[in-house]
């Protein structure tokens, strides 16, 4: 019990017993932090929390799905993207639902699992990606960016129903955000655009996985 508690005050990790599946609560929430540590007035989900916490759930027999709860405001691309990467690789059930707002890198996290939810007064923001620290004025950076936005681009379009020329579009938007270039989605519009598969709640989420897993070969032979 003592070190459930843990795993939920550390890591934001949480796995059920009692109930009609046994399944894992991930959260990732504020701040994706990558190689840099933020200040401490930031909340932030750490990937060498995150990453290990997968390969676990993904080799626990016991553990039958895995719902991710979601509350981000970007944080380190390249991070926020390896995390993305591993849940899209998962044999193991997967869910996501998006609750307050999925920014930036949040967007890849949020559309990862092998289906998504989001709650009527959730949001997602689309915009370019942002680098912070010195860089260099040559086109080399540019091209950077460019290729760093393509990875982006083609794992969103990739693990939704978007299209990515709408999805571009929204990224690149300079009518919308006063001091930004981007949209903003909320939750029945990021479902109509195709980026996240369903509306609902938590309850819709869990009784979705519980679905997945009834339906699902046994991973293990």
């Amino acid at each position: 019990m003592a070190d459930e508690k843990n795993e939920i005050t550390d890591n934001g990790i949480s796995k059920t017993n009692n109930c009609k599946h046994i399944i894992h609560c991930l959260n990732i929430i504020g701040q994706i932090e990558g190689h840099y540590i933020l200040s401490e007035q930031n909340k932030t989900t750490k990937y060498e929390h995150i990453i290990p916490a997968l390969v676990a759930i993904e080799q626990d027999r016991s553990v039958e799905g895995l719902i991710i709860i979601l509350n981000t405001i970007g944080g380190d691309v390249e991070a926020g993207l390896a995390i993305a990467e591993l849940i899209a690789g998962m044999k193991t059930p997967t869910v996501s639902l998006v609750v307050g707002g999925g920014h930036s890198i949040g967007v890849p996290l949020a559309v990862s699992a092998k289906k998504s939810f989001i709650v009527p007064s959730a949001s997602m923001t689309i915009h370019p990606v942002r680098m912070n620290g010195t860089v260099l004025g040559v086109p080399q950076t540019l091209a950077y960016f460019d290729k760093m936005q393509d990875r982006i681009i083609d794992f969103v379009t990739k693990n939704s129903r978007i299209k990515e020329d709408v999805f571009r579009d929204m990224m690149m938007n300079t009518q919308e955000l006063v001091l930004d270039v981007g949209s903003v989605a909320d939750g029945e519009k990021a479902v109509e655009l195709g980026l996240i598969d369903h509306l609902g709640s938590l309850s819709d989420a869990v009784e979705c996985l519980y679905d997945m897993i009834e339906n699902t070969k046994i991973r293990y032979d």
